[in-house]
């Protein structure tokens, strides 16, 4: 059974870095992609980065693109979300998921990690 738990959600002043957990179980990880997901309050889940687990080009968001780094170590089979220069408006509930066909589909999510940053 695949779990993905994230961790290293807080709250953290604007301007400030984050980085974001995701272990991984249940599987073997190396042909999965794994991506990370926001949701803030009152909007729809959005899409902020993903990479194939056993590396590659790293595909994000425009609102994250240069800010954010994701990244994988394949040794702990655990996946990173980089956040510097924070925003207000990065404020969400964090996921992260993997699937074996994604970005059509993605097959597994965690329970999410609230990030909050104050202006």
């Amino acid at each position: 059974q695949v779990q993905l738990v994230e961790s290293g959600g807080r709250l953290v002043q604007a301007g400030g870095s984050l980085t974001l957990s995701c272990a991984a179980s249940g599987d073997t990880f190396i042909h999965y992609v794994v991506g990370w997901f926001r949701q803030a309050p009152g909007k729809e889940r959005e899409f902020a980065a993903r990479i194939t687990w056993s590396g590659g080009i790293p595909v994000y968001a425009d609102s994250v693109k240069g800010r954010f780094t994701i990244s994988t170590d394949n040794a702990k089979n655990t996946a990173y979300l980089q956040m510097n220069s924070l925003k207000p408006e990065d404020t969400a509930v964090y996921y992260c998921t993997a699937g074996l066909w994604a970005p059509t589909r993605w097959d597994y999510w965690g329970q999410g990690t609230q990030v909050t940053v104050s202006s």
